[in-house]
């Protein structure tokens, strides 16, 4: 993907247009694999989108074929001689890199290529949309590991994707699931060639950016908040001031001002933009 580079080392990241971010996990020669200096990129990539109301789309990535091949099993042994105390902090930087995809106010698209395995398929499912290609190839490899497949939030993420009968085959076999499988699953929102994954996930994240940031913000949080409501009551009164917030936002009056001007018999001239007060983009609690 092509625009100026804010970043270096193993998270690259670059900015194709003003308002969307590319963050290619970049370690090619390992097919990605995460190390611990990637997970404290990604958590501080996050942390400073959360501030950026410039940014309105955070597209992932993987440099080369693959999206992430998972842990780094270089690093593997030492973490497992860890003593637990020195374990448990690890482990909470990592889950910092999953709950930053998750709350940042951005949407985030995933653009797998290759494989998305262990910890990689976290990542791209806790991004909002998926892109994958045709030769995209997913694995909850976790028990083949030897470990328990509750790693990174893939017991949690998983089975809200894909349901609880496909994600228990998943994470119990950890067999690899193909792109088309993963598509009619639920795991995947558009399967594309690999040589056009990076327009199609470009296209997609252009589209969104197009609207409200306000109005997008507030989307994600209540597609997020309500996923596991437990009644359509609690849905609609977290709806609620929701979308009272975007009521008051520039982007409502611009969008009904340019809805009258296309309407029949509208007048000569498109409405004049209205002038944006000053705000920001809210963020997630």
């Amino acid at each position: 993907m092509s625009g100026a580079t804010e970043g270096q080392g193993p998270l690259q990241v670059t900015r194709p247009s003003p308002e969307i971010v590319v963050a290619a996990l970049h370690r090619p020669h390992r097919r990605n694999a995460l190390t611990e200096e990637m997970f404290q990129a990604l958590a501080e990539l996050c942390a400073g989108l959360r501030k950026d109301t410039g940014t309105r789309v955070l597209v992932l990535t993987g440099a080369g074929a693959d999206f992430c091949s998972g842990y780094d099993l270089d690093e593997a042994g030492r973490i497992a001689a860890l003593p637990p105390a020195e374990l448990l902090g690890l482990l909470e930087r990592q889950a910092a890199a999953v709950t930053g995809l998750r709350d940042i106010p951005q949407p985030v698209i995933a653009a797998v290529d290759g494989v998305a395995v262990g910890a990689g398929l976290s990542l791209a499912l806790a991004a909002d949309l998926r892109v994958v290609t045709t030769r995209a190839r997913l694995r909850a490899s976790f028990v083949t590991m030897g470990l328990s497949g509750g790693d990174m939030g893939a017991s949690w993420l998983l089975p809200r994707l894909a349901g609880l009968g496909f994600a228990s085959e998943m994470m119990l076999t950890g067999r690899y699931v193909a792109a088309d499988e993963a598509l009619g699953h639920g795991l995947a929102n558009t399967v594309t060639a690999p040589d056009a994954l990076h327009t199609t996930a470009l296209g997609l994240a252009r589209r969104i950016a197009a609207h409200s940031p306000v109005a997008v913000a507030l989307t994600k949080r209540v597609l997020q908040a309500n996923a596991d409501a437990p009644s359509l009551a609690v849905a609609l009164e977290r709806e609620a001031p929701l979308q009272t917030v975007a009521a008051g936002s520039p982007g409502l009056r611009q969008a009904v001002a340019d809805f009258r001007w296309t309407r029949p018999g509208r007048p000569a001239t498109p409405a004049a933009p209205m002038t944006p007060a000053k705000s920001t983009t809210p963020t997630e609690n």
